[in-house]
């Protein structure tokens, strides 16, 4: 992973911006909660519980569980169609994001929206978007709006690399500096557009330079250490809280698996994903932290494990046990 780069002088000391006291245990116990749930999603996939289109998140739960861990109750959180970590992130109940994966009335979206367009407005997530890049000028709306109403808020509004290529990122930029917005925009870098790596997609590879035609500030942070995360996510709300504008995190982290369930990943080798799986994987290295620190032992962390395992396992009985929607759903929450 390339080393994180300066950012700038935010004023925010990470101890004290937000008083966020999270512990290491919990950052653990939510990048496994997030894996073990995606997990859990896979197999109901396979077994043609879930329809549509399914995208994990297994690689890359560092980025939402650090950043989450920097944000204050009232910051919302929006993004795009790989969305269950973030939602679980946010607090999100997995018995009913799994339902909403299989399509069940006790859904978040009451079974009509599927892995990519649920949402909890009480949670502060405005969802998931299966547009690329459709949710960026929607996280800068969510921004302007908290700078209208005055309330202290940040917008954390998430992308990937395939998505900073498209033409409404930087109508949103442009606007967003402009208005000395507060939001924070997470560039995922997970170092592949669907099929295409980011080498062969983008002129600009160094995602966090992304905003510097508009003077928007941006650091490039390692996505697989959930503490670099939630430091460098410290600092950037708190630039963002501090009325100074914008700002962009390049997150360089990596998915295990394909785009979608349907992708078969034959544009990369099993032995890069094995050597970032062995070298790298974010929850690994968080456990060998506790240990070595002495903060947990083997039998706390597989305890936590046998935890998550049940509450997963609870998730995918509740879904599957759940009633699909009434045909009369088709005529409710619509336009006209």
């Amino acid at each position: 992973m390339a080393e994180a780069k300066t950012a700038p002088d935010t004023g925010a000391k990470p101890a004290a911006a937000g008083d966020n006291s999270v512990s290491l245990k919990t950052l653990y116990h939510d990048m496994l909660l997030i894996r073990r749930f995606e997990e859990k999603a896979g197999q109901l996939y396979g077994m043609g519980l879930i329809g549509g289109f399914c995208h994990l998140y297994i690689g890359q739960e560092a980025v939402v569980v650090g950043m989450n861990a920097a944000q204050k109750p009232g910051d919302q959180v929006i993004t795009a169609y790989r969305d269950h970590g973030h939602m679980l992130a946010c607090g999100m109940d997995p018995k009913f994001v799994m339902a909403e994966l299989t399509g069940r009335q006790t859904g978040y979206s009451k079974g009509k929206g599927g892995s990519m367009h649920m949402f909890s407005a009480e949670k502060e997530f405005y969802g998931g978007h299966g547009i690329v890049g459709a949710q960026v000028p929607l996280g800068t709306g969510l921004a302007f709006a908290n700078q209208y109403r005055n309330n202290g808020r940040v917008s954390i509004t998430y992308f990937g690399d395939g998505a900073s290529n498209q033409g409404q990122v930087y109508e949103a930029f442009n606007m967003a500096e402009l208005w000395k917005l507060p939001v924070v925009y997470v560039i995922e870098n997970n170092q592949y557009a669907m099929g295409t790596s980011v080498e062969r997609s983008s002129a600009e590879t160094h995602f966090y330079k992304r905003g510097s035609s508009f003077n928007i500030p941006g650091e490039q942070v390692d996505g697989m250490d959930v503490d670099a995360v939630r430091e460098a996510g410290l600092k950037a709300i708190g630039w963002c809280r501090s009325g100074k504008g914008p700002i962009i995190l390049e997150m360089k982290t990596y998915r295990y698996r394909g785009h979608s369930m349907s992708d078969p990943a034959k544009y990369r080798t099993r032995e890069e994903v094995t050597a970032v799986r062995e070298k790298r994987d974010p929850i690994d290295h968080l456990g060998q932290k506790l240990i070595a620190e002495k903060l947990a032992s083997e039998d706390d962390l597989k305890a936590i494990d046998r935890d998550i395992r049940q509450v997963v396992n609870a998730a995918a009985e509740f879904a599957t046990e759940s009633p699909e929607p009434a045909e009369a759903e088709l005529y409710t929450d619509v336009m006209a």
